[in-house]
């Protein structure tokens, strides 16, 4: 099949052809682990997961690397750790709140049915490899050392022969761009449009030996860091790198992030990155998700609507419910990735009306080989989950071969319980004892064959106490289901 994505390099839809079909190589920004993750941060989270779970289903499940990045090197992880660990040294302060984030950020996507990436390298890991680009771009004249800073001068990018447009990616000029960013102003700098590569540490601040020389310990900028991590993920296995001089084997196949990322953090991971390995491109397609709003608003901590992937899941902050991380994920999956989502309460009970419709119909039936086609085609193009829930919609409605529905929702992250385990999973997490309401089912079953209608209602009453709707069927039979 062909598969067809929108590039925001090029702003059109095109062919996807993998460099080599049989490492499909994917690097997405992930998260800065200084605080636990918010509903904005799973949009990328999910819809990257849906395209990994794709290519695996494409490409076969041994032949894409998904490399998602943690960033444990940042001014934001130095305030926190500060703040809530002050009688600590700052750096064993730093490796708490790093290491107690990093494990709220698993536990949290893990709810959401993202699987795991194939490689998650962390900035920490990987300051030896900056420092070596960092060292290039300033042996290829694009970067210079100021006041213990290294920056990188994307005006010398325009004179360096083989180098892309800066600014390509936003399609803006550096005037353009300068007149719309929040620029850092520093008397050490050569151009306002000068951005950080590397910066020199206090005293008491996580650092490393310096590159080109400098005496101070340092620590790098945000945007080298992925540039290191996705060329020790996504190049160097597969023979590029910095030590590479074949440009072809210095591009990778896909990078994806939120929209918010374009500028500047992704088109400066283009610029260092391309000068560093003399390439005309970083990856040959950028995929970007849309904003996310709240009720209508952008998300904001001052409009009192900023709420974290945890709150959704573990309390009454939203909707004065808890809500499933399945629940969460197909609210999210029914926008096309692409285009603005408004998060609302409604949004999620219509999520969760769906998600009760098709488990009713799936029954515990297992999932077969196979996904049904006009599924594959809606993901083929462009990733149009809208599309492909639609097609899920029809499978359930029809009551036709429900192992097929099972097949083609799990390639979305959907449905990987039958039933009933759904049903002992809500029960768990409810506490609720489900050998106990069984048991009353049973009595109160055995009183209306009895005809002990006083019983039967008692039972029901107590099941009622116990949060369970119960419904007798024309069958004779009584179905349940804790209520919501």
């Amino acid at each position: 099949m062909t598969l067809r994505f929108f590039n925001t390099l090029t702003r059109r839809k095109e062919d996807f052809a993998p460099i080599d079909p049989a490492a499909v190589r994917l690097y997405v920004c992930g998260p800065t682990v200084y605080d636990f993750a918010h509903i904005g941060n799973a949009r990328p989270v999910i819809v990257f997961d849906v395209l990994f779970r794709f290519l695996r289903h494409v490409y076969g499940p041994d032949h894409v690397v998904y490399a998602r990045n943690v960033t444990d090197v940042d001014d934001k992880i130095n305030v926190r750790a500060g703040r809530d660990y002050p009688g600590l040294p700052l750096n064993e302060a730093i490796a708490k709140v790093t290491a107690e984030t990093e494990r709220q950020f698993h536990e949290d996507v893990a709810a959401l049915g993202a699987l795991p990436p194939t490689v998650e390298p962390r900035a920490t890991e990987h300051i030896a490899k900056m420092r070596n680009m960092i060292e290039r771009l300033i042996v290829r004249g694009v970067a210079y050392v100021a006041e213990d800073h290294v920056l990188f001068s994307p005006s010398a990018m325009e004179t360096l022969k083989g180098a892309p447009r800066y600014g390509a990616l936003a399609r803006r000029s550096l005037d353009e761009m300068l007149a719309g960013a929040r620029v850092d102003v520093a008397p050490y700098k050569r151009d306002p449009m000068d951005f950080v590569l590397w910066k020199p540490s206090k005293p008491s601040e996580p650092g490393w030996p310096s590159p080109a020389g400098i005496a101070a310990q340092g620590r790098p900028g945000w945007h080298i860091e992925c540039s290191a991590m996705s060329m020790a993920k996504l190049l160097e296995p597969f023979g590029g790198g910095l030590s590479c001089d074949d440009r072809a084997l210095n591009v990778f196949d896909i990078h994806g992030g939120g929209i918010d990322l374009v500028f500047p953090h992704h088109e400066n991971e283009i610029a260092q990155s391309c000068c560093a390995f003399g390439s005309e491109r970083m990856a040959n397609l950028w995929m970007h998700n849309g904003f996310l709003q709240v009720e209508g608003e952008k998300m904001s901590k001052s409009l009192g609507n900023f709420v974290t992937i945890r709150e959704l899941l573990a309390t009454e902050a939203f909707g004065g419910r808890k809500w499933s991380g399945e629940v969460l994920r197909l609210a999210m999956l029914r926008t096309h990735y692409r285009q603005p989502i408004d998060w609302t309460i409604r949004a999620l009970e219509e999520a969760e009306a769906t998600l009760e419709r098709w488990y009713e119909v799936l029954g515990d039936v297992g999932a077969n080989e196979f996904v049904a086609e006009p599924v594959l085609d809606a993901l083929g193009d462009d990733l149009n989950t809208p599309a492909a829930i639609g097609e899920l919609h029809k499978l359930a409605a029809n009551g036709g071969d429900t192992s097929l529905l099972k097949a083609s929702a799990n390639l979305l992250g959907l449905l990987p319980q039958s039933r009933t385990e759904r049903l002992a999973s809500g029960l768990k997490d409810a506490g609720v004892d489900a050998a106990r309401i069984e048991a009353i089912l049973a009595s109160r079953m055995a009183a209306r064959k009895a005809k002990h209608w006083a019983e039967s209602d008692r039972l029901r009453d107590e099941l009622i106490g116990l949060g369970v709707v119960i419904k007798d069927n024309k069958d004779g039979t009584t179905s349940w289901e804790l209520k919501r």
